[in-house]
């Protein structure tokens, strides 16, 4: 995630520097993100414009993708660059990342699968665009493209299609660590110590250049030290600007990027208006959003101000965080008569990560208040329906619009009386683009130790290709089982008795228990009567005005059948695939702010640790106060004493005084 400061605290450093930010985002480590303010001081700063001979560091032999040299050719050149007092390297990829010391900036490795993915997007992106452009995208060590189908039947029309795609191989090839002249041009706004932008440099094929923006002046030479450090300077150029501005300044067609890539510490909103504009037509944008809590429903108020879109807090909420960072690209993107096509939309640990491309169309713009959706949630039982900002009809070659009908839903809720909540709009179309996915899906199968996370790349992706494409949202198996109060029914029950039912179901990689389907609400709660029939509740204890007695006073309309189907095992949980990752180690979720001027607290961990749950865990024995400080002894009102019955610091108390 990359670190936004101020233009007072240039050092504010990322929290997590793991990939993708994932929970993981993003840059390595986060310096200054770019100050979001307007009319500040703009400097660009350059590396040096010597060409040293370009990396191509291979992989090393456990898998991971991380190298300890730089190899040119036959010959392996160690970097020039000499490590600074207090300088550490970290590597990883094929990236060797110079960073300060610990107090400074630190480097969050969960965050490796979010670079790792966009990495790989970015690379079949290149392959797709630049096969227009007559160049051949070439990777080391890639076997022969395969077509990926989850499905146990071959699809040979697809093969067919591949072998024919594969036939015409264009002139000019494209290696990862060489300039190409009709190559992609790259920026990424807020780049920290720039170890994103160098791992472009160096693994991903078919660039023309990489621009690594900080608004810091120190993280921007950083980055051009580590340009040179990994032998990528004729490919990777630092600038030292505000990330807006830098963007607003790029909007001519001859000057858009073709790859936008902006990882924020927090909310990306104050730079989507200029991405939009500045990301040539197709062009690709990564976004990633870290401020979950805001998306996720606990301040919708917040969300709408950033996003145009109310959050509302439901089992469903990290899937409508990605369709609202979704409606909010594609709003913006209006006011200048373009569109977005959503090519992956990722939603796991603590952040979310979307791919879409931009294109230019008055009358597709057109289309997008029918693509937008408002969310009636029932407060008591968790049923949903949405509503359609617009409609379009086809009048033979014309298309009408007009305004939509409803609301679907009437004051209560029809199956358990309660009130709605009305959140969104949120993206209502399918967000993901399925045959891109499996090409991405195909290149890490075909290449697995190109990257460290290649395992969970494969899990995640083949779980997004399953995905029902035109259900937005789910359900979740053990909130339903908890509002009728009775036991939960396995996933494969549940899922078995959906498709006896007569309806699609699929699962959703956003969450382990979702149920995403077809299904309208009234027949899941059909299918809950009759598993409740078969493992009864104490219907004498149920309150009735609760939802789950108003559910149960209704008899189901049809008999639900639970005989587990075949086809009700998907084949990503089949092949025990990395779906879901464990927790990697302590304390690996997002990163606390780093000081004004740098540095972080040496016992913050301690100090979690030591108030960690405690208004939940109440003191009975007042000898347990003795582990706290003090208040009074600090500000030197304490007359207790030794009788207080808290700890007093008194060396603490007189560096405070000296101070």
């Amino acid at each position: 995630m990359l670190v936004r400061t101020a233009r007072l605290f240039p050092f504010i450093i990322s929290h997590h520097l793991h990939p993708s930010r994932t929970h993981s985002a993003g840059q390595g480590f986060r310096w200054s993100a770019a100050a979001a303010s307007r009319g500040v001081r703009v400097m660009e700063t350059e590396v040096p414009t010597s060409n040293p001979p370009a990396a191509s560091a291979e992989s090393s032999a456990d898998g991971t993708g991380q190298s300890a040299t730089i190899s040119t050719g036959d010959q392996e050149k160690m970097p020039s660059v000499g490590l600074l007092p207090g300088e550490t390297v970290v590597k990883e990829g094929k990236a060797a990342i110079l960073f300060p010391s610990a107090n400074e900036v630190f480097y969050n490795p969960v965050q490796e699968f979010n670079r790792d993915l966009t990495c790989a997007v970015i690379t079949e992106f290149a392959r797709e665009l630049l096969a227009q452009r007559g160049v051949k995208v070439v990777l080391p060590s890639e076997q022969e493209r395969v077509v990926v189908s989850l499905s146990e039947e071959t699809n040979e029309a697809e093969a067919q299609t591949e072998e024919k795609n594969g036939s015409e191989e264009p002139a000019v090839t494209a290696a990862a660590g060489e300039r190409c002249e009709r190559g992609l041009r790259v920026l990424e706004g807020l780049a920290a110590s720039g170890l994103r932008s160098v791992r472009f440099a160096l693994e991903v094929p078919g660039l023309q250049s990489v621009t690594a923006n900080d608004f810091s002046a120190k993280a921007a030479a950083l980055i051009a030290r580590n340009a040179q450090y990994n032998g990528v300077s004729h490919l990777l150029h630092a600038s030292c600007r505000d990330a807006s501005m830098l963007m607003y300044d790029m909007r001519a067609k001859k000057d858009r990027y073709d790859v936008i890539d902006l990882d924020p510490y927090g909310s990306p909103a104050s730079f989507l208006d200029a991405a939009v504009q500045s990301v040539s037509e197709g062009g690709l944008l990564c976004i990633t959003c870290t401020d979950m809590a805001v998306m996720a429903g606990n301040s919708g108020e917040t969300c709408y101000s950033k996003y145009g879109s109310v959050s509302i807090k439901a089992k469903y909420c990290h899937e409508m965080a990605l369709r609202i960072i979704l409606h909010s690209l594609d709003q913006r993107a209006g006011v200048y008569q373009r569109y977005i096509q959503p090519l992956l939309s990722v939603s796991v640990d603590f952040y979310i990560r979307v791919f879409v491309r931009v294109f230019t169309g008055q009358a597709t713009v057109k289309n997008s208040a029918s693509k937008q959706a408002l969310v009636y949630n029932c407060v008591g039982c968790g049923a949903f329906h949405l509503q359609r900002m617009g409609r379009r009809t086809s009048n033979g070659k014309h298309m009408k619009y007009s305004a939509a009908t409803g609301p679907p839903v009437g004051p209560e809720c029809e199956h358990c009386g309660q009130r709605h909540q009305l959140g969104g709009p949120i993206w209502a179309e399918s967000i993901h683009d399925l045959e891109f996915v499996q090409k991405v899906l195909s290149a890490v199968l075909g290449n697995p130790c190109r990257f460290g996370t290649s395992k969970r790349i494969e899990g995640v992706l083949s779980m997004v290709t399953e995905e029902l494409e035109d259900v937005p949202l789910y359900y979740t198996v053990d909130n339903l089982s908890s509002t009728m109060h009775c036991n939960t029914p396995s996933l494969l029950q549940f899922r078995s008795a959906l498709l006896h039912a007569g309806h699609r179901v699929s699962l959703s990689h956003a969450c382990k228990n979702a149920i995403k389907t077809d299904a309208p609400p009234a027949a899941i709660w059909d299918i809950m009567r009759c598993w409740e029939k078969i493992n009864p509740v104490k219907r004498e204890k149920l309150s009735p005005t609760s939802p789950a007695f108003k559910i149960l006073s209704t008899e189901p309309s049809f008999e639900a059948c639970f005989t587990v189907r075949e086809d009700a095992n998907p084949q990503s949980r089949k092949r025990h695939l990395t779906r879901f990752q464990e927790n990697p180690q302590a304390f690996w979720g997002p990163k606390a702010r780093a000081k004004a001027g740098g540095g972080i607290s040496a016992d913050l961990q301690d100090k979690r640790k030591k108030f960690q749950n405690k208004r939940k865990n109440q003191i009975t024995d007042s000898s347990q106060l003795k582990t706290f400080p003090c208040k009074k002894f600090k500000q030197g009102t304490c007359t207790h004493g030794d009788e207080c019955c808290y700890f007093h610091d008194s060396e603490q108390t007189n560096e405070q005084k000296t101070e």
